[in-house]
Order: structure tokens, then C-alpha cells, then sequence
């Protein structure tokens, strides 16, 4: 062990390089997954407090915020002989002042769940003293609080509504602590859920009961889910999303950081073989020789996973002062997550090491004693400069190097082309509409849980410019049986918007109850038409199935407008808004005119709403975090490479000073490595970027999904990524270069 920490410290700048390069993909790691961790450790704290037996809820919505149950049941349900206890909440995402993604919760005076909310500051929500002041009384978790700075008798902002903080509250959850709780009708009122909660709490007079409730409310409410407090936490299918996403971007920033640390542990086998030929002439075997090199690959991870750690706790810890989001908070960082970033590292620093210790070992001990450094053999391509033979000669280490490159250019690349295609998908929807305004509502934080009263649209069809205007509702959920997200709109069958769907089978729909499956869908389910479909209780007859240009609209299907507002529990609401005008060269007056008149609504021009959607801006935003980590993983893998090469290159650097070479050359022959190296990587990237999106397209159910866009000012910025990355990482090892004093570089050995 001691010698293994003395052959690193011997190329302290290397071990850094390499360290800081796995440290990206472990900061990655424990800060996407401790946000994912929060919300489920969130959610299951916040149901197991409740003190409740059993939640009935919409059944197989992707997250708590978008199920809907009729405020009437729980009258019924506590009239039940088995029911000791039932108490409704709402709970929806919503934007305030300075955050994108807000939770609210409401709560009616009679629930008992309001015991669990103590209140550190003020009165309660239901106290006499909030109904004599002005403005809507809300209460605020402490934590939100904290961030937010603000405390009893202060305003709140959320949406377009103010209301008036009463209280503060703890409970010891940091979920709900980060969020506000509202009186349920203003909650409804909020969300645009008039009449409806997400879920009912169940408090049972013994817990023998379960059975012959279920039983009950199985023939009573067919189309609601009874299940246990943890049964429900656990297929929150959010939370499923929010890890996979952890592992895809922690596992990029990993293999990145990885390729790196081979690269790294490899050219220290070519550096040390005289070293090995002596070790083993000396009487180490090849067993010792690849523990060595192994253990250096091993302590190299393990160290860039510590630093990882630390460094993702203290980025979590400056989150949390700036932001509400649960999951921002350094509690989260529990010890199976840390487990999980160890044990990455340790199994990237046995595969990462393997090859390169086993070369070391495999070194005869003669000829490694005769190794004077750089090839054995002289290789020069016929054509090339100084900069391609530079390469050339050092092809391992280039082919790793452009690895890397590729890898975090393809990555950008790809990613980008699908959140293009995805908003070029939205405004296709527009044009086949032929729409020239769409609407949505101002402030939200994601457009399928936008809501806007229909007498908007009233509004707007009344007006001497509009030829029609039509609404429409969008939201998500998961298949039971199969895991597959199904998107879900709703039409007016004789409006406008809906003759886009190009009917192959059956026939458009007439009435209720009806549903039209898009071609994809009806395969993955085996369903045609005149059969049934069952989406989160409710039952469709199939009538049509629909052919779209838009790739993701064939994984799911189409009702009429009132079966899709009731099904999100939102009576008389729409998402979004399709407005034709009769003079489409009104369209940007009318922009104006609509956002003017009706300030609850955000209009804009067909073209541009799609860029426009709080869903692309979340998009765009999550593209440039992954961005920025690629781009310093993969600078730093081509930095270790060029500073790899002028170490290796010290006597050949000599050489070239002696014979008269300036500073200049010598550091314009570097940087031109470094760009060339980049540049290759860009094109390999490009690549690479077609190859994933192919391997996307050809993954089951999540191919219709993506349709990517690709224009030539992508491959430009992927080609000026590709540079850049080539002169981060080469300015450095080309000013080093240039010091290196000719005396000294031709004793260096």
C-alpha cells in the first residue's frame, strides 16, 4: 500500500486530473439521487405520519399531484361502519416567487391530518384571527421559510394569486416543510380542482377491517384504488422516472470520468516500464505487479468517489439555502446512496485498471530493463504534420482520449436534438391545427397541469378578429400491467383542432366514453376497434385508431373534451387553448390583446409556444447542467492526455528548443494536438450522436417518443464544443511546455 501511494503522489497532477474526473460523475450521482431520494423518503414520510390505515385515490396516475377524486366521496366514506376517521387532500406543483416547482397542500377544518402541522409562529390556518385579517391566509413550512426569507404577517406570491402568511409550521418532514398549506377550497381554487381532492386519508376503527372495506368501496367506487400508506408511496411512478434519469446522467458523467482514469493508469504502464522490468527482475511476480497497478486504479476511484461525496454534500448544502426543492437538502445523502457512488467507483476502478495492470504484468523483465521511452518503433503516417504524427504515435492514449471526447459531445448532441424534436412537436400541433395563437396558463411549472376556465374561451370566440377558438386538456399516466406511459388529450369531437387525427381504423368519435388509440398504442395493448380500454378506472370503447406525424401522440389516445376533464378532475378547465383568427396577419396584436385582457392566461404565437412551455425552459435548463458536467469531465480528459504527452515528450521538447525553436512553436504544436484532438472527438461525437438516437428509436415503447431535430447550427455548436474542449485542455500543457528550459529537458529521463 505504501508503495502504491508513493507512485501516485509521484504524479500529483495526473492523480488529480484523474481524481477530479471521477469525482464529476459521483457529485452527479449523490446530488441527482439525493433529490430523487428526498421525494420518495418525502412522500413516504408524509404518508406513514398521516396516522391513517389507507389512501383511495385515482389509480395508476404518475404522481400524487395529478390524481383526482370527487370532494363527495368523503362524506360517504365516513357515514361507513368501518370508517373511524377520513380526511381529503389536495396536493398540487405550482410556481411562487423565485421557484419554479412549488408544492401546496390543501386541507378542509375538519381533517386530521392537521394535527401533524405544528405551528412554530403564528396561528393556525383555521384560527378566528386569519378570518379577521386581509387577504387569503396560508400557511408556510419552515424550511420554505428559511429560503425564502419570509415570516408571519408577510405576503406570498404564487401564480397570480396573493395571499397572506399566518403561520409557520414543522412537522419533520423536509417535503412538506419546503412546501404551503392552503384551506382546501382555496387550494381548489389555486389548482383549478373545483370540487376534487388528490387522495382520501383513512383512519379505520380496527385495523381487522381492511378487507371488508375494500370489499365495499370495490363495488361502490370501481374506478378509485384503496391501498396501504407504503403500498401507495411505492408506485409513485415519479419517483421510478427520477432515478432512471439519475442513473442514465450519473452513469454518463462516470464513463466519461472513467476513460479518463484508464487513459491515465495506461500511460503510467508505458511511463514505469523500466521501473516494472527492474520490480520483476528483482523478484516480483506478475501477480504483485497487476496488484499494484490495480490497487493505484482502485484508490485513484475511491478517491475521486470521496471527494464526490464531500463535494456533492456541500453543493446540496448550497442549494438548500437558495432553493425550496425537497430533495436539495444534505439529509438526503443517506448511506445506501453513498453505497451506491463507493461501489460505482470500485467496480469502474477494477474494470477501469484491469487491462492496464494486466499489460504491466505481462512486461518480460529484459526487454522492459532495454526501455528507453516513446515506441519501440518509429510510426509516421505518410501524410500529416508534426500535430498528426504527434497522435499517430500515441494512439492509445489519442483513441481514449477521443472516447471521452465523443462520448460527452454525442451525449449534448443527442440530448439536444430530442428536447428540439420534442418542442418542434408541439408547434407541428399548432400548424396542423392551423392555429395561430395557442394559450396556456400563466406561472405553471409544467403545461399539463395548466388550467383555464372555459369562459375564456367564450370570451375569446366572442371577439370580432377570432374565428374560432377551441380548448383542449393533456395529461399522462402509467399502464398498470405494462409500465407504459400513456398521454391522454381531449377534444371537442366537432372542433377544430381534432381533424388533425388521421383515422386509418373505424371512425371519429360521436360521443363519451369513446377513445381513439394511436396506432402504436393499440399494438403494445392488442387492441382494436370496438374493444375496451381501462385508463385509472374509467372504461373507453375504442372507435378509431389514429395515425399522427407527431411520434409520441401514437403512445396514447384521444377522448372527448368533458371525459378528459373529468378524468384530471377538472370540470369546465382546458390546458391549453387553439385560437384561429380571421386575418392571420393579426396573430402578434392579438398576442398582446389576450395577454392583456385576460392576466390569469399566457398567449403566444403558434410558432412559438412550444419554446415558450415551462416544460422546454425545464428542459433547456436540465441540457445546460448536463452540459456544463460533460464539458469538465471532458476537458479534463483531454488536459490529462496533453499534459501526459509533454511529460513524456520533456527530452523531445529539449530537443526542439536546442535547435532554435521558440516558445511560440512549441506552444502552438501543442495546441494544435490539442485542437485536432478535439476537433476528431467532435466528429466521433457526431457519431456517436446518431448512434444513440438510433439505439433510442429502437428501445420498445420509448422510441415513438423520440423524434429528434437536427439542424446545422447543432453540428456547429457540437464542432465549437469539440475546439473548445481542445483548448481548455491544451492551453495548459502548452504553457508548460514552453517553460521547460532546453538544459534541463535534454537531461530529463
Amino acid at each position: 500500500m505504501q508503495l502504491i501511494i508513493k507512485n501516485l503522489f509521484r504524479r500529483k497532477i495526473r492523480t488529480l486530473l484523474t481524481v477530479l474526473g471521477i469525482c464529476v460523475g459521483v457529485v452527479t450521482i449523490i446530488a441527482l439521487g439525493a433529490l430523487a431520494d428526498g421525494f420518495e423518503a418525502g412522500y413516504g414520510s408524509m404518508l406513514a405520519g398521516s396516522k391513517a390505515d389507507l389512501i383511495l385515490s385515482q389509480p395508476d396516475t404518475m404522481d400524487i399531484s395529478y390524481s383526482a377524486v370527487d370532494e363527495t366521496v368523503g362524506a360517504e366514506l365516513a357515514v361507513l361502519p368501518e370508517v373511524e376517521a377520513v380526511s381529503g387532500m389536495l396536493q398540487g406543483i405550482t410556481q411562487t416567487e423565485g421557484e419554479a416547482f412549488f408544492i401546496v397542500f390543501g386541507y378542509a377544518e375538519d381533517s386530521f391530518i392537521l394535527e401533524r402541522f405544528r405551528i412554530k409562529e403564528g396561528v393556525g390556518l383555521y384560527d378566528h384571527i386569519p378570518r379577521e385579517l386581509r387577504g387569503t391566509p396560508i400557511l408556510l413550512g419552515s424550511a420554505a421559510a428559511e429560503v425564502m426569507k419570509k415570516s408571519v404577517g408577510d405576503t406570498l406570491r404564487i401564480t397570480t394569486t396573493t395571499y397572506r402568511i399566518v403561520g409557520l409550521y414543522e412537522t419533520g418532514d423536509t417535503f412538506e416543510d419546503s412546501a404551503a398549506v392552503l384551506r382546501l377550497e382555496d387550494a381548489q381554487d389555486l389548482l383549478g380542482k373545483d370540487r376534487q381532492v388528490s387522495l382520501f386519508y383513512i383512519r379505520l376503527k380496527e385495523p381487522n377491517l381492511r378487507t371488508r372495506l375494500e370489499e365495499r368501496l370495490t363495488r361502490q367506487w370501481p374506478d378509485l384504488k384503496l391501498s396501504g400508506t407504503s403500498e401507495f408511496a411505492d408506485k409513485q411512478s415519479m419517483q421510478a422516472m427520477m432515478k432512471g434519469f439519475v442513473w442514465v446522467i450519473g452513469g454518463l458523467a462516470i464513463v466519461i470520468g472513467g476513460v479518463g482514469m484508464l487513459n491515465a493508469q495506461l500511460m503510467a504502464v508505458f511511463e514505469r516500464t523500466r521501473e516494472i522490468g527492474v520490480l520483476r527482475a528483482t523478484g516480483w511476480n506478475r501477480r504483485r505487479v497487476l496488484g499494484m497497478i490495480l490497487g493505484e486504479s482502485v484508490l485513484v476511484c475511491l478517491a475521486g468517489g470521496v471527494l464526490g461525496i464531500v463535494t456533492g454534500w456541500l453543493l446540496l448544502l448550497l442549494l438548500s439555502k437558495i432553493t425550496v426543492l425537497a430533495g436539495t437538502r444534505t439529509g438526503n445523502i443517506h448511506p445506501n446512496l453513498i453505497g451506491q457512488a463507493l461501489l460505482v467507483v470500485l467496480v469502474l476502478g477494477l474494470v477501469g485498471g484491469l487491462y492496464p495492470a494486466w499489460r504491466a504484468s505481462r512486461l518480460p523483465p529484459v526487454e522492459a530493463l532495454r526501455y528507453e521511452g516513446g515506441s519501440s518503433k518509429a510510426r509516421r503516417l505518410p501524410v500529416g504534420g508534426m500535430a498528426v504524427q504527434g497522435l499517430w504515435q500515441r494512439s492509445t492514449r489519442s483513441l481514449l482520449t477521443l472516447g471521452a471526447i465523443g462520448l460527452t459531445v454525442g451525449a449534448i448532441l443527442a440530448l439536444e436534438a430530442v428536447v428540439r424534436g420534442f418542442s418542434a412537436s408541439f408547434t407541428d400541433m399548432a400548424n396542423l391545427s392551423q392555429a395561430e395563437i395557442m394559450i396556456r396558463q400563466a406561472d405553471i411549472a409544467d403545461t399539463t397541469l395548466s388550467a383555464i376556465d372555459e369562459r375564456v374561451i367564450d370570451s375569446i370566440s366572442a371577439m370580432p378578429e377570432v374565428r374560432s377558438a377551441s380548448g383542449a386538456v393533456f395529461t399522462g399516466l402509467i399502464l398498470p400491467d405494462s409500465g407504459i406511459m400513456f398521454l391522454l388529450q381531449g377534444y371537442a369531437p366537432n372542433e377544430f383542432p381534432i381533424q388533425r387525427f388521421h383515422v386509418v381504423q373505424g371512425e371519429m368519435l360521436t360521443g363519451n366514453r369513446q377513445i381513439l388509440l394511436g396506432d402504436l398504442m393499440a399494438e403494445a395493448l392488442k387492441k382494436d376497434v370496438g374493444d375496451v380500454v381501462e385508463l385509472s378506472g374509467m372504461r373507453f370503447k375504442v372507435v378509431g385508431i389514429y395515425e399522427s406525424n407527431i411520434g409520441w401522440e401514437q403512445m396514447g389516445g384521444v377522448t372527448t373534451l368533458r371525459d378528459a376533464q373529468n378524468f384530471v378532475g377538472r370540470p369546465r378547465q382546458v390546458s391549453m387553448i387553439a385560437v384561429k383568427l380571421k386575418d392571420a396577419a393579426q396573430a402578434q396584436a392579438m398576442v398582446e390583446i389576450f395577454n392583456t385582457r385576460f392576466p390569469g392566461v399566457y398567449a403566444a404565437l403558434g410558432s412559438e409556444f412550444a419554446e415558450e412551455m415551462p416544460d422546454m425552459q425545464s428542459s433547456k435548463a436540465m441540457l445546460g447542467g448536463i452540459s456544463l458536467m460533460a464539458v469538465f469531465a471532458g476537458g479534463l480528459g483531454v488536459l490529462n492526455t496533453m499534459l501526459m504527452s509533454v511529460f513524456e515528450r520533456t527530452r523531445e521538447i529539449g530537443v526542439l528548443r536546442a535547435l532554435g525553436w521558440r516558445r511560440s512553436a512549441v506552444l502552438g504544436m501543442i495546441l494544435r494536438e490539442a485542437v485536432l484532438l478535439g476537433l476528431l472527438g467532435g466528429g466521433l461525437g457526431i457519431g456517436l450522436a446518431f448512434g444513440l438516437i438510433k439505439l433510442m428509436q429502437m428501445t420498445p415503447m420509448l422510441g415513438s417518443w423520440v423524434d429528434p431535430v437536427w439542424a446545422w447550427d447543432i453540428f456547429a455548436r457540437a464542432i465549437l464544443l469539440s475546439l473548445f474542449l481542445g483548448v481548455i485542455g491544451g492551453l495548459y500543457p502548452a504553457y508548460r511546455a514552453t517553460r521547460l528550459r532546453p538544459v534541463d529537458a535534454l537531461r530529463y529521463e
